[in-house]
């Protein structure tokens, strides 16, 4: 078991297509507010694609609650981005219905909102640096740990890359 999660968080930390350029957006959110991905600069941002017709997503929702409700006053945060033509009183409904506590944006059945967030299947996640730099992402399921070790792998990083040169 240990093997298959260590194997799902190298995947997560390798995958191609990941650049350290500023990743922004705007959609609407469930009350259909526009929302831009630079809102939230100075967190990680855990984008995640997903439909309610997609069993896996529906089954990582749980998953992204707890890690959202671990972490959006500190460090982190989940959005959800649904991927679907739905009606935006149903995507409201499904969000009250499942207790969603982090932002859902409305995307449809469209081209992603920018050209490095493609979508290859669904559930789709990508993690967004306090910077706004794309640092991974995954297609599949995805849980709570392994969202918690790969943000403490790269937080642990940068805070050691930043640390001055001893002196002589």
């Amino acid at each position: 078991m240990v093997k298959v999660w260590l194997g799902a968080l190298l995947a997560l930390m390798l995958s191609g297509g990941v650049q350290a350029e500023p990743v922004d957006f705007s959609l609407p959110d469930a009350q259909g507010k526009p929302r831009s991905l630079s809102e939230f600069r100075g967190q990680w941002v855990v984008l995640n694609y997903w439909a309610t017709w997609c069993p896996p997503c529906l089954e990582e929702i749980p998953d992204l609650i707890l890690f959202h409700e671990r972490h959006h006053s500190e460090d982190a945060m989940v959005i959800g981005i649904n991927y679907e033509a739905l009606p935006i009183e149903q995507l409201r409904a499904f969000v009250d219905e499942n207790q969603i506590t982090y932002p859902v944006l409305l995307n449809g059945e469209v081209d992603p909102p920018h050209p490095r967030l493609s979508i290859e299947a669904l559930p789709m996640t990508y993690i967004v640096s306090p910077e706004g730099e794309l640092v991974a992402r995954h297609a599949g399921s995805i849980t709570a740990d392994q969202l918690e070790a790969f943000i403490e792998n790269k937080t642990r990083t940068r805070a050691t890359a930043k640390q001055p040169e001893p002196q002589l």
